[in-house]
């Protein structure tokens, strides 16, 4: 309401047509997409997202190990994170191996 300036449904109104491309219908969209991922990440919780998104990525650009490990230094997340999804492929591509 204080964005807009607006009260009651005209205010829930012009706040979901700025929320998303498309006018209100967008906007709607938009929360339900937040709510969809905001569940997946506290059921599985983030660290198992971004390692099922590596696996992912490896698969599809068929890079080594060496070649994701390096990928994910550039990646804009913790350093303890990253050491922990590097030594989570590191694992995975032992078990695939033996």
């Amino acid at each position: 309401m204080s964005t807009t300036g607006l009260v009651g449904a005209a205010a829930i109104t012009a706040t979901l047509s700025l929320l998303g491309p498309g006018g209100m219908i967008g906007g709607i969209i938009t929360l339900i997409v937040i709510g969809a991922g905001s569940s997946l990440i506290a059921k599985y919780g983030y660290s198992a997202i971004i390692m099922a998104t590596c696996k992912k990525i490896m698969q599809k650009e068929n890079l080594t190990e060496d070649q994701m490990c390096e990928k994910i230094e550039k990646y804009p997340i913790t350093k303890a994170l990253k050491e922990k999804i590097k030594a989570k492929i590191r694992e995975a591509t032992k078990r695939s191996g033996e």
